[in-house]
């Protein structure tokens, strides 16, 4: 994302939101907040993170709202989790378990990671349930796996069901889950997105105990959502068309998303008769489409992507660009430019800090995926210089 603005709004949503779900825990009058893991995030060090969830906790204790934390893979190897001197109604679950009772008939279980690695089942480590009363579980856990998340302290439902407890209250996994509702085993997903791979509302769940009964809602707290979208211009004929579809598609996106800020990958399709000159001002339409977002309310462009269809070739300038075309598909596949394309990738990266090369690029295959549509785009890229004058 160039834009600063936009930046320094997604930098900031991840506090933003935590301080929102701490306003509406206080605003149902909760008797507690359950954290299950991976309340920081990685090895980064932050005295003002420190000092921000310090004040946030405050707010808790002062509400009279009681905390139970149990810490994840990301708890386990940061820095900040061993120094912090946490208030008294907070209380972590260590790494060989524990049970605390909440209420007269309200019991809060949970067992933490000792560190960032939990190969194995931690479920043995429970408390047995204790008996003519509502117990609540917290684990964090990939359950049986899930895509773009590593195995943490795997175990099934099934497993967790003949446990005997009435709720397990699971962390690790982004997007929210309920997995079984007898008993209610639900991973609630994330408070905020942190980028488009997140996208869509993220939120927290709130439960009711009811004389021994459990009733679950979700509530919403992304205070910046994420969206991917698509629109297909086949009928643009001409530039102030697709500036009025681009118009009304983003009025529609700013009417489903909840949060106060929003954050669209718009990707344009289909077969518009202008599509060479589509490609060749890529620049000025991603500036366009910004203003349009930010003119249907505090929407932001992260990125425009073009996936169009040329329309029939039917002139001389336009076969030889289709010859051209066809030469460089070739040229893609061959050994020499594909190594050489590796290479410039590979520098790059090495570039990149750590964390967000491995997000950005987990394995070989990531990589390969990458380079060939670089070398796609920079194809259509010459092709649409060529023929932008076609009509």
């Amino acid at each position: 994302m160039r834009n600063s603005e936009l930046c320094d709004a997604v930098a900031a949503a991840t506090r933003a939101s935590f301080s929102q779900l701490v306003d509406l825990a206080i605003s149902e009058d909760v008797a507690a907040l359950l954290v299950a893991g991976d309340l920081f995030d990685g090895r980064e060090r932050s005295a003002r993170t420190g000092a921000f969830l310090m004040g946030e906790l405050d707010r808790l204790g002062d509400a009279g709202i009681k905390v139970f934390y149990t810490k994840g893979n990301h708890d386990a190897e940061n820095p900040i989790t061993g120094t912090l001197d946490l208030p008294a109604h907070v209380h972590v679950f260590d790494a060989r378990g524990g049970r605390e009772q909440l209420a007269e008939n309200v019991w809060i279980h949970g067992v933490s990671f000792a560190d960032r690695h939990a190969p194995d089942s931690l479920l043995p480590r429970f408390k047995a349930p204790v008996p003519n009363a509502v117990n609540i579980a917290m684990l964090h856990s990939s359950l049986g796996g899930a895509a773009g998340h590593d195995v943490y302290a795997p175990c099934s439902v099934v497993d967790l069901a003949g446990m005997g407890f009435d709720y397990w209250a699971l962390g690790h996994v982004h997007k929210r889950q309920i997995h079984s509702e007898m008993p209610w085993v639900v991973m609630p997903g994330i408070p905020q997105g942190r980028d488009i791979g997140e996208a869509g509302p993220k939120s927290v769940t709130l439960l009711t105990i009811n004389h021994g009964r459990i009733d679950v809602s979700e509530k919403r707290t992304s205070v910046v959502e994420f969206a991917q979208s698509d629109l297909n211009i086949t009928d643009a004929d001409s530039d102030e068309a697709l500036r009025t579809m681009l118009r009304q598609h983003l009025a529609a996106l700013r009417r489903q998303i909840a949060a106060p800020t929003g954050v669209i990958r718009l990707s344009l399709s289909g077969r518009p008769s202008r599509h060479w000159q589509i490609l060749r001002d890529h620049d000025v339409w991603l500036e366009q489409a910004g203003n349009l977002a930010r003119a249907a309310g505090d929407l932001w462009i992260d990125k425009l992507l073009l996936d169009l269809t040329p329309p029939d070739a039917g002139t001389e300038a336009a076969s030889a660009a289709e010859e051209l075309a066809a030469t460089m598909t070739q040229i893609r596949t061959e050994p020499g430019f594909v190594a050489t394309a590796l290479d410039e990738v590979e520098t790059v990266l090495q570039d990149l800090p750590p964390g967000l090369r491995d997000r950005l690029m987990p394995d070989e295959a990531a990589r390969d995926d990458l380079v060939d549509r670089l070398a796609l785009a920079g194809a259509n890229r010459v092709l649409a210089r060529m023929k932008g004058a076609v009509v």
